[in-house]
């Protein structure tokens, strides 16, 4: 068994709430630019002070209290990322109440399961479909009292419905809760079921929040830091990013489109990101893909492997040799500096959680100049428990445990986690809960490795370890990970549990075939024919095999499937967290799976 602490770095506050955070901030700061926001489709980006947003949020607050909502209710908010998000997350805390977000993209069924699970009183919703979509099962809630429109001018009507409530009344409320009150519940993405709510405390964010500011401090607390929020707010992760910039001082964002998140990112120039690694996939296929051929290819391969390379150097005694510091910097000039430009320009940090990034994209990214922070989280532990520093960095690792957190990994390999941002409980759900909070140790469900330095690598989720007929003990996200790096490919699910050997379903990227089929020299062809088409097979092979250099024989893959259909969100088989429903598709692929294991002796 290993263990490592990270000592805290600001001292615990029993009484704070996220309240607090904003109450203090407004007291040292009031004039100081807490977030920017688009005027129109492609607008400038217009300030707000920290005075005006506390403002806002106070007339919000009175709304709701004047709509009945009491302290220690629920309120659901459905929307996209945008400023209404985070002005009614605040204000339901200033309400004394309690925020409950669900995902913009929730079928009614999940719908239903949350808000009844959590007892939801009033809901916000951003658009009429979202008001269509909690109508069709309404008669399942009877505790929901009232349904709030954004699009259709949800804020003014609260904030007009709240003229007659004291101001000594948000004061009050706002005072009420403490660090172990109940702040927030957030649905856990279903990869294995019906979602758990779990029950996140003031000080949960707190204590998190607070020592995240300093331990990341060259991140988000410098006079420039700024960031512009795309990921859901439904997740934990951008939640609790949005409360950093509350207690840090940087300037927030928020930007509902990624469909526009290129001219966004251009017009915003933000100094730190926050992402999933499929973003920083994307971002680099993407690049390779406008390359185009030729020479442009060629030179931009040649410029992403001197940035490998330089980076790996920077890790070795004495850094990079002076002709690799000279190829990089034709390479920044010719390359490195046009990807920089796409995300604003100023970008030098990215922090990435959700899955693992890869040592080969972690590297390439610190060599054209964005330091991607490589972390580790769960929504159990209000995002953040684990996170490489910009002077503590390790790439293939999730880095030490956040100051105030110790990690532990057992004789069998199982992640555990302590610390104050660890939740307290899955609602109604006692035996869950025991489960999973064992002495005051949180059992992830994941596993992985400790380093003598406190870094933690992780290896897998316990609950997806294949055995194979061999008695061969598999994890699967590595292979999945390294495969998905193609830039062809867009899901992979590695299977094998009690079969002769690993084999792997695979899916097409719709959107970046065509472009690397022409790169190619190969017929424009949809993605059923392309699963289909021997050069497009012989490709993924290579990829298989380049895969496989990761791991032993007996872990490697050796034959796929490729499916026509993708798997995403719509359908059922991703979260909408981006995960996939592992089951689902084991179960709805089936015949796929077996197909793989029909002629052994092919031995592919």
């Amino acid at each position: 068994m290993s263990e490592f602490t990270s000592p805290a770095l600001v001292a615990p506050s029993p009484a704070a709430s996220i309240c607090t955070l904003l109450a203090d901030r407004l007291a040292r700061d009031p004039d100081g630019v807490l977030l920017e926001r688009q005027t129109g489709l492609g607008g400038t980006w217009q300030p707000m002070t920290v005075a005006a947003f506390v403002t806002e949020v106070r007339a919000l607050a009175k709304g709701l209290v004047a709509s009945g909502v009491q302290p220690g209710d629920r309120v659901a908010i459905m929307s996209r990322t945008r400023y209404e998000w985070m002005l009614v997350d605040f204000a339901v805390w200033a309400a004394g109440a309690v925020g409950v977000p669900v995902y913009e993209t929730s079928a009614a069924e999940q719908v239903r399961w949350i808000a009844s699970d959590s007892g939801v009183r009033l809901a916000v919703v951003e658009t009429a479909a979202h008001a269509a979509v909690v109508a069709q099962v309404r008669n399942d809630l009877p505790g929901l009292t009232e349904v709030l429109v954004l699009d259709e001018g949800a804020v003014g009507t609260l904030v007009e419905r709240g003229t007659d409530v004291p101001d000594d009344e948000i004061d009050r409320r706002s005072a009420l809760a403490r660090g172990d009150d109940l702040a927030t519940v957030i649905y856990t993405s279903g990869t294995t079921g019906r979602p758990k709510g779990v029950e996140l405390t003031h000080g949960n964010f707190v204590e998190l929040v607070r020592n995240g500011a300093v331990g990341l401090g060259d991140v988000v607390s410098k006079p420039t830091s700024r960031t512009l929020l795309f990921m859901p707010l439904a997740h934990v992760f951008a939640r609790f990013i949005q409360v950093v910039c509350v207690e840090s001082g940087a300037v927030l964002g928020h930007a509902p489109d990624t469909r526009n998140l290129m001219p966004d990112l251009a017009s915003f120039k933000p100094t730190f990101l926050l992402a999933v690694p499929r973003v920083f996939e994307k971002v680099y296929n993407s690049a390779e893909q406008k390359a185009g051929a030729g020479t442009s290819l060629r030179i931009f391969r040649w410029a992403a492997k001197v940035a490998i390379a330089y980076s790996r150097a920077l890790d070795t005694p004495g850094g990079p040799g002076a002709a690799l510091r000279a190829q990089h910097r034709t390479a920044g000039a010719l390359v490195h500096r046009k990807l920089r430009a796409a995300l604003g320009g100023r970008a030098e940090f990215a922090v990435s959680g959700g899955a693992p990034l890869g040592e080969r994209l972690g590297h390439f990214y610190r060599g054209i100049g964005l330091h991607v922070l490589e972390g580790y989280g769960l929504t159990e532990t209000a995002a953040a428990t684990a996170v490489n520093r910009p002077s503590l960095t390790k790439i293939g690792t999730v880095g030490p445990p956040m100051p105030g957190t110790t990690l532990r990994v057992d004789d069998d390999g199982q992640i555990w986690v302590a610390g104050p941002h660890v939740f307290r409980g899955y609602r109604h759900m006692p035996k869950e809960t025991a489960e999973a909070l064992v002495d005051g140790w949180f059992r992830t469900g994941d596993i992985g490795t400790l380093d003598d330095d406190g870094y933690l690598r992780i290896t897998g989720r316990s609950k997806e370890i294949i055995v194979t007929a061999g008695g061969k003990n598999v994890a699967p996200a590595l292979l999945e990970d390294r495969l998905r790096g193609h830039p062809v490919v867009s899901q992979v699910v590695v299977v094998g549990d009690q079969r002769p050997f690993i084999g792997a379903l695979v899916t097409l990227d719709a959107e970046m075939l065509p472009g690397w089929l022409t790169m190619h020299g190969l017929p424009a062809m949809d993605v059923t024919t392309a699963a289909r088409h021997p050069q497009v097979l012989e490709a993924l092979d290579r990829a298989v095999e380049r895969a496989n250099e990761a791991v032993s024989r007996a872990e490697s893959i050796r034959k796929i499937a490729v499916l026509t259909t993708d798997f995403t969100e719509a359908n059922g088989y991703l979260t909408p967290s981006l995960k996939v429903k592992r089951a689902a598709v084991l179960q709805d692929f089936a015949d796929e799976v077996d197909q793989l294991y029909v002629d052994t002796r092919a031995g592919h």
